[in-house]
């Protein structure tokens, strides 16, 4: 998959907020780009402050991150179908009986599980690096996807009166676990930088992975009532 649109950091984040203001708060899309916006913010905080080795570097790959995501809401908002791993949420974000923090966790399984390893491909053949010259500041970008989920986790649960009531939710949401999914997503990396020299395996595996993770984006939709 190519990226449409090179952008900064800033422009990632002027996109997301633009975006925000013109979505209905309930919006399945809405609430991932909320989300998404509190991770792009920490990023930006953190890249001037000593926080990544390799602050341009990180940079790049989280415009890169960032604009594989507003590619999917540019085709949706074309007529155009967005890539495999985000159809569902695409396509369910107004459906009723789905908690938002179903469309929070949907998202990040599409971002971090798709289109971070692809990110991380893209940065390294841009830069010239190996997948292992940017591993330690992948694992700090993941550190700030971990701490977002968190506190959304905590924001959107019911409280502990309904969380009783709330066993068909707790089982949907157990599909998925940030550390699984930064731990495939790293996989991920190293088995597509194999294939680098293989570009038609390379693209054949790729879109595979975009099917799959949309399979179980689609698992996390599933309706509560």
């Amino acid at each position: 998959m190519t990226i449409s649109e090179a952008l900064t950091v800033d422009q990632a984040i002027d996109r997301m907020e633009r975006l925000q203001a013109a979505l209905p708060p309930a919006d399945g899309v809405a609430v991932f780009n909320r989300m998404y916006l509190r991770v792009t913010g920490l990023v930006r905080e953190r890249l001037g402050a000593g926080y990544f080795a390799d602050p341009a570097g990180m940079a790049e790959l989280d415009a890169l991150f960032a604009a594989r995501y507003l590619d999917a809401v540019e085709a949706d908002g074309d007529g155009r179908r967005p890539a495999s791993c985000w159809r569902p949420l695409f396509d369910l974000r107004s459906q009723p009986g789905i908690h938002p923090l179903q469309f929070a966790l949907a998202g990040m399984n599409a971002h971090i599980e798709h289109d971070l390893p692809l990110s991380v491909l893209d940065t390294c053949r841009l830069l010239g690096h190996r997948p292992e010259d940017v591993r330690a500041d992948y694992h700090r970008i993941n550190d700030l996807l971990a701490q977002v989920e968190s506190e959304v986790r905590e924001e959107l649960l019911p409280g502990a009166e309904a969380l009783r009531a709330a066993g068909p939710l707790l089982h949907v949401l157990g599909v998925w676990s940030i550390d699984r999914a930064r731990d495939a997503a790293w996989a991920t990396v190293e088995a597509l930088w194999e294939l680098r020299h293989a570009p038609a395996v390379e693209d054949a595996v790729a879109v595979a992975l975009s099917r799959s993770v949309g399979m179980t984006s689609r698992a996390l939709l599933t309706p509560m009532e």
